[in-house]
């Protein structure tokens, strides 16, 4: 059979290739993408949606018996983890099966299958009828990354489990070892302590969520505790021991070996990105510790080669791989797209209390040589934080002493993930303190704290 042709092919089918893919289309190129599982990807099918999905139940089974406090009465507060678990995958597969007509709807050809890249130019696809070979002279990577399994760590879907296991709990953990406190760790740590685990956080580096600014990783932290987790800082777990009724731990901490005794495991200790099996070596693509190496617009260095995403490195976030995906097509129709600035992209943790941010911190800030100024503003000082019943959070902000540039933005408390995105436009905006001073905040809103930690920063804030 004939190789079909197209303008565009890209391999992966989750936020970065599928957005690639669609934005292609609207620019006229004939596309095509090829997917070996789930349209949607992780993000989508095991990843951040129905994590989110999860949260939200935890959210609100929090809530229920916090429900007095509101002057309401709930007894006989209970859940079925089967049901919540029931919704979360609902609502991926409402959510992937949506992508399916998004490709439908702007005529982008799916050929679901392993892809490799036999020479340039070229992709060779495996799927349940044979091989269909496809060419084009761009070809997008956007096969995104798995979980990372440490020797000795590594997950068998009982007692060890990864986050696609924790997504799906063949039961309900009572006593909970959580290794690594990044995003995913902290996120489950959150779900399970709210339901009851007992929750015990493991992190090799001096702080729980490592790329967060100091003075919130401490605040979140310090919530952490309240709701009862043990958090273990520059610890390492060394070994686990498995039987049919649990796991034991050897857990080093400060120059001492201790063994604990937890009947479930969650192992997130970072990710890999999927580069094996595309033959990448015979084409010569850089890879450095499973990521691809591309500039600043996501070229590989071989001609009409591009990799989007997970694959091409940090910072690892869905909506990174959609604007990644975006400036591809644009680039391979002709445009001048602007490059990605990491530094201008948000980082949001869902855990309870939520945790976001932009830009540097307050530490790297100085470490780049900036004189800063910083402000602060507490939830406790917020009229809609007090009526929610959610007085616990912080709004930082990080501005250039000099110029007051806008250098960083770092919140924790409730809905932070969603003010974020005000510094987040601010930033891309080339935004000065002036300009964030003059703006008007509706009142009352969580915004206003947002408002009132740049006042903050040079000494005006009204309301603390």
């Amino acid at each position: 059979m004939a190789a079909r042709t197209f303008d565009m092919i890209v391999i992966g089918a989750g936020p970065g290739g599928y957005v690639a893919a669609i934005r292609g289309a609207q620019l006229g190129l004939s596309v095509a993408i090829v997917e070996r599982e789930h349209l949607g990807g992780i993000c989508l099918n095991w990843g951040c949606i129905p994590t989110k999905a999860l949260l939200r139940s935890s959210e609100v089974f929090h809530l229920m018996h916090r429900a007095k406090e509101f002057g309401l009465k709930a007894d006989n507060i209970g859940y079925d983890l089967d049901a919540v678990v029931a919704r979360s995958r609902g609502v991926a597969k409402q959510l992937s099966g949506g992508i399916g007509h998004l490709m439908k709807k702007n005529k982008v050809t799916v050929v679901m299958g392993n892809a490799t890249l036999p020479a340039p130019g070229m992709v060779s696809v495996k799927t349940d009828k044979g091989v269909e070979d496809l060419t084009a002279p761009a070809i997008v990577l956007a096969t995104g990354a798995r979980a990372r399994e440490l020797p000795g760590l590594e997950a068998d879907g009982d007692r060890v489990w990864t986050y696609k296991h924790a997504l799906v709990p063949k039961r309900m953990p009572k006593d909970l070892l959580v290794i690594g406190s990044g995003a995913i760790g902290i996120e489950f740590a959150s779900f399970y302590n709210t339901l009851g685990a007992k929750t015990t956080v493991v992190e090799v580096m001096d702080r729980i969520l490592p790329v967060e600014d100091a003075e919130i990783a401490a605040f979140a932290k310090k919530q952490f505790v309240k709701q009862g987790m043990t958090i273990l800082e520059k610890a390492t777990v060394k070994k686990l021991d498995r039987d049919a009724t649990g796991v034991t731990a050897h857990i080093e901490q400060g120059g001492k070996l201790e063994t604990r005794r937890y009947d479930t495991v969650i192992s997130a200790v970072g990710i890999v990105g999927n580069v094996e099996g595309l033959g990448l070596e015979a084409l010569r693509v850089k890879v450095d510790r499973t990521h691809v190496v591309t500039d600043e617009f996501c070229r590989t260095g071989v001609k009409g080669l591009y990799a989007i995403g997970d694959i091409a490195g940090a910072p690892w976030l869905a909506h990174k791989a959609s604007h990644e995906g975006v400036m591809v097509a644009e680039l391979v129709a002709g445009g001048h797209p602007h490059a990605i600035k990491p530094n201008s992209i948000a980082g949001c943790t869902y855990c309870h209390p939520q945790v976001a941010s932009v830009g540097l911190t307050e530490e790297k800030a100085k470490a780049a040589g900036h004189e800063v100024r910083v402000g602060r503003f507490p939830f406790i000082g917020n009229g809609k934080a007090i009526a929610l019943g959610e007085p616990e959070g912080l709004v930082k902000t990080v501005f250039d002493a000099k110029t007051g540039e806008l250098l960083g933005a770092h919140m924790v408390g409730a809905e932070v993930t969603e003010l974020i995105q005000g510094y987040v436009i601010g930033r891309t905006l080339e935004t000065t303190e002036a300009e964030l001073m003059e703006t008007v905040f509706p009142h009352p809103t969580l915004s206003e704290m947002m408002h009132e930690s740049v006042l903050d920063a040079y000494g005006r804030a009204l309301h603390f």
